[in-house]
C-alpha cells in the first residue's frame, strides 16, 4: 500500500490531468458526437491502462477477486461511465470554465456519501471547505 504522506502529490496530478481533460475534450468535441467522442477516449484508457499494468508487473489474475470485489468494481466502472458520457455532453453543450466546476460538485457528494456510507467523519474545517466549493459551484451555475 502507498504510504499515506503521498496522496496529496497524485490527487494534485488527478486535478492537473483532469483540468486538461476539459480542455482536451471541449477542443476535440468540435464536429463529433459527444457518445462517440466517449467512447474513443475510453478505448485509449483502455489501452494505456493495460500497458501501464504490464509494464509495471501489476497483472494479477482477476478471477481471483472475491465477489464483493467485483460487484463494486462493476458499479464503479459504470457509474465512471454514466458520468463520462454526461460530462462529455454538458461539454458539447456549454463552456468548460462552466463545465468542469459544476462537474466539482461530485467532492460534496463525495463527501455526503463517504459521510453516509463509509461512516467516515470530516471535521468541522473540512465540512467548511466542502460547503466552500458547493457554494462556489452554485455561483457558478445560477446566472442572475
Amino acid at each position: 500500500m502507498a504510504s499515506d504522506s503521498h496522496w496529496f502529490f497524485w490527487a494534485l496530478l488527478s486535478a492537473g490531468f483532469a483540468a486538461l481533460t476539459a480542455i482536451f475534450a471541449k477542443i476535440g468535441l468540435a464536429g463529433v458526437d459527444s457518445d462517440l467522442a466517449t467512447l474513443i477516449r475510453t478505448g485509449v484508457i483502455l489501452v494505456v491502462l493495460a500497458g501501464f499494468v504490464s509494464y509495471a508487473s501489476k497483472w494479477s489474475n482477476p478471477f481471483q477477486l472475491s465477489g464483493k470485489t467485483w460487484l463494486f468494481l462493476v458499479l464503479s466502472g459504470l457509474a465512471t461511465g454514466a458520468s463520462w458520457v454526461c460530462y462529455f455532453r454538458a461539454l458539447k453543450m456549454g463552456e468548460a470554465s462552466k463545465v468542469a466546476p459544476v462537474d466539482k460538485l461530485s467532492l460534496v457528494l463525495v463527501a455526503v456519501f463517504a459521510f453516509l456510507f463509509l461512516h467516515e467523519r470530516p471535521s468541522a474545517r473540512e465540512w467548511t471547505g466542502i460547503l466552500m466549493v458547493g457554494a462556489g459551484v452554485l455561483v457558478l451555475a445560477f446566472k442572475r
